[in-house]
């Protein structure tokens, strides 16, 4: 899994207006219902079409640890669809999106510069057109290194250049060792 794409799931699921499903019967309905069957899900989980329909029937009611975050995974990535556009939305027109990272930040900058490259603790608030850019590059299935080089175009122009006001010359931004990235919409 990506941090970068995960991260931007779980942002994403704050939003959700109901909680999902907790019991593996239910999510497994929950399944069953949005897939239109039990054979196509058995095949998404990578199961027996019958252990499906045992826990349709509730006559198995705990999965196996592997199992169980495979059905809470599915679950979450389908739950209120509508609600989830909205949100994404909402991140890429009007509000951005908020970046909480503990990484190694630094810059290029023509000779004679410093260049500070050390181990930062930054939460930035990212205008409304990196959250698209973001959403876009997932929803296309951008790579980690692709997400966090938006990401890295961001730092530089709201954290660095502070939108234009200082550190004119700045070329690039380095964005790696990451530790910890969250993201907030």
């Amino acid at each position: 899994m990506s941090l970068f794409g995960d991260g931007l799931d779980a942002a994403v699921q704050k939003s959700f207006t109901r909680p999902t499903p907790k019991s593996a019967g239910a999510q497994m309905r929950y399944l069953v219902k949005q897939l239109k069957g039990t054979r196509a899900v058995a095949q998404m989980l990578r199961i027996s079409q019958r252990t499906v329909e045992r826990y349709v029937k509730d006559q198995i009611k705990k999965p196996r640890p592997d199992l169980a975050a495979r059905l809470d995974r599915e679950v979450k990535k389908r739950w209120q669809p509508q609600i989830r556009a909205k949100a994404r939305r909402k991140a890429a027109t009007t509000g951005g999106i908020v970046i909480d990272t503990r990484a190694r930040l630094g810059y290029t900058a023509p000779i004679g510069s410093t260049d500070e490259d050390r181990i930062r603790h930054l939460t930035v608030a990212l205008p409304p057109q990196y959250a698209a850019r973001l959403f876009d590059a997932q929803q296309a299935g951008a790579t980690e290194q692709q997400m966090r080089e938006i990401a890295a175009e961001g730092f530089k122009e709201v954290y660095f250049q502070d939108n234009g006001r200082r550190a004119g010359q700045l070329e690039e931004v380095r964005f790696t060792d990451i530790e910890h990235v969250e993201f907030e919409l």
